[in-house]
């Protein structure tokens, strides 16, 4: 992008009434069949919509095809059994009913590329898809095959590094990684998570992204963040790895949380979307707010390499917050662009 702080969502927005129940995470289908398909179509063309009347640069589908941000990937691969469930913890902090690995995953067709195809098809501006990232993944399944987490990531990122080829020759310019999961399994993000990450971006024509928040804003996330304390420090545990990676963009939350903005500096050179949007709650933000967080990470990211952002996805949001939250994203952004501008002069 030649824009000076282009901005950009984490990825998931509201679905709009008639397609799922609103303020509901994960909710199920309201159509099916064809009336499905072309509901879907119509909610992408709305969200695309809502992020272009805001203003927002780097657009995305807003997620209105998925039901789950990892498992709707996940239900088309071979080798897992969404009929046998097992409850498993998921980020050691809620346990939920999961599929389970029955044999050799695979991946036996595109899942996202006629979706992205659609959205490239809608606008000409800079797009970004969201996959979920291996370690993401094997921590919201039950594994009853590999019994040996690093090998099913490495599978898994196989399986995801296809379908990135495809999403880029189908148009699209950033494809993004979603892994809360690294802001809790340190150890294994430094020994493989981050290794398997660079097995899902291999040979990539496009720009990629990583993002690692602190989750939606649901009340088992918002419970797990009071017991970290007066400072959100687990980004330091990754990010000097992470910095040595060949990921491209690095998103973060940083509006509202307790993560010490001085942490941006070990990832210096790197492009960070700094998330200046706080999902958790449905106060919009002022303009000033947003800028606020943007000059904060100014003092530790290059304006060059400064993408504004959402702290996560706001699907669980009512629309009319989320339009809000868009439009401040926007307006904060421009705020400090023209001051960058000035100094510049």
């Amino acid at each position: 992008m030649n824009k000076l702080l282009p901005t950009s969502t984490a990825g998931s927005l509201p679905k709009p009434i008639w397609l799922a129940e609103p303020e509901t995470l994960w909710s199920p289908w309201k159509l099916d069949g064809a009336a499905l398909h072309d509901g879907k179509q119509d909610a992408l063309c709305l969200a695309l919509h809502e992020q272009q009347q805001a203003g927002i640069d780097i657009v995305s589908d807003g997620e209105q095809s998925r039901q789950h941000f990892v498992t709707t990937f996940i239900e088309h691969l071979a080798g897992v059994d969404f009929q046998q469930r097992q409850t498993v913890r998921i980020r050691n902090r809620y346990d939920a009913s999961v599929p389970t690995v029955v044999g050799p995953v695979s991946r036996t067709k595109p899942v996202f590329v006629e979706d992205a195809k659609f959205l490239r098809s809608q606008t000409t501006q800079p797009i970004k898809w969201a996959l979920p990232g291996p370690m993401t993944m094997i921590d919201t399944l039950y594994d009853a095959h590999y019994q040996s987490r690093k090998e099913l990531a490495f599978e898994f990122a196989k399986i995801l590094n296809e379908e990135a080829h495809e999403l880029a020759a189908a148009g699209v310019d950033i494809i993004q990684f979603d892994e809360p999961a690294f802001n809790v399994f340190f150890d294994e993000v430094n020994d493989w998570g981050i290794a398997a990450l660079e097995r899902a971006i291999e040979g990539l024509p496009c720009e990629t992204a990583v993002h690692i928040c602190y989750g939606y804003g649901i009340k088992a996330n918002t419970d797990w963040k009071k017991t970290l304390g007066s400072e959100w420090r687990q980004y330091e545990e990754i990010f000097p790895k992470l910095q040595q990676s060949n990921i491209d963009i690095i998103s973060l939350e940083c509006h509202n949380s307790r993560v010490p903005l001085e942490l941006l500096a070990l990832i210096r050179g790197k492009k960070v979307m700094v998330g200046a949007i706080d999902v958790a709650n449905h106060a919009i933000e002022t303009p000033e707010e947003v800028a606020a967080t943007l000059r904060q990470a100014l003092q530790f990211v290059d304006a060059d390499k400064l993408y504004p952002c959402t702290n996560c996805g706001m699907a669980p949001l009512p629309r009319e917050v989320a339009r809000g939250k868009l439009q401040a994203l926007q307006a904060g952004a421009e705020l400090v662009r023209r001051e960058l501008r000035g100094a510049a002069e």
